[in-house]
């Protein structure tokens, strides 16, 4: 229990896939100027984490690791699929981000909308990806481990855009120099936020 408690943490905080990696940069930049926005894409973001990384973990070890597929038949314990794993991953995030963009147009029709294009494009967000690719380079041992750092993670991009678009609501106050408007201030603000999340390295759980 310790041991999940710690990846849950680390995954929102040491190992933020925004501040520690730079990943889903390009939806975290362009949603986030408004905090209903960002909030929207975030919540679907943690979504579909917390669904794509168990069901990868549970791909990954029943189907594709060298002798996974020994359930079925031991005639197969020979059989390495492992060089699927990513377009497996991408069919798993494709197929639960349809789910996504489906539920929020029928519940949240305004939201779809003020999302656009931004919404399909989870499933080619890098942090989804990433995560699931973390998941199988960490090797975790259970599946309550991979699940885990699926909330963790996407807990940990909600935080990061919503943070991000609190901060770019208050700046349309503020006199910035006219080549750092938009993108430009965004990322500066990115990198100061990147090396506070690295005061959390210190904390030892």
């Amino acid at each position: 229990m310790n041991n999940i408690i710690d990846i849950f943490v680390r995954s929102i905080f040491m190992d933020n896939l925004v501040f520690a990696y730079f990943l889903g940069m390009c939806s975290y930049i362009a949603v986030s100027k408004t905090v209903k926005t960002a909030t929207g894409l975030g919540l679907a973001v943690i979504f579909v984490m917390v669904i794509t990384v168990p069901v990868d973990y549970l791909v990954l070890n029943y189907i594709l690791k060298p002798g996974a597929l020994v359930w079925i038949s031991p005639k197969l314990a020979s059989v390495d699929l492992s060089f699927l794993s990513f377009i497996v991953f991408i069919a798993v995030i494709a197929s639960m981000v349809q789910l996504v963009e489906m539920f929020v147009e029928r519940f949240a029709p305004a939201l779809y909308t003020n999302l656009g294009i931004f919404l399909p494009l989870i499933a080619v967000n890098c942090a989804i990806l990433g995560a699931s690719l973390f998941m199988q380079e960490r090797n975790y041992a259970s599946l309550g481990e991979a699940t885990a750092y699926g909330l963790g993670s996407g807990i940990g991009w909600f935080l990061a855009i919503v943070a991000m678009a609190a901060i770019r609501e208050r700046l349309k106050y503020s006199k910035i120099p006219k080549p750092l408007q938009g993108a430009g201030i965004a990322f500066i603000l990115t990198g100061l936020m990147g090396m506070a999340f690295m005061s959390f390295m210190g904390i030892k759980l």
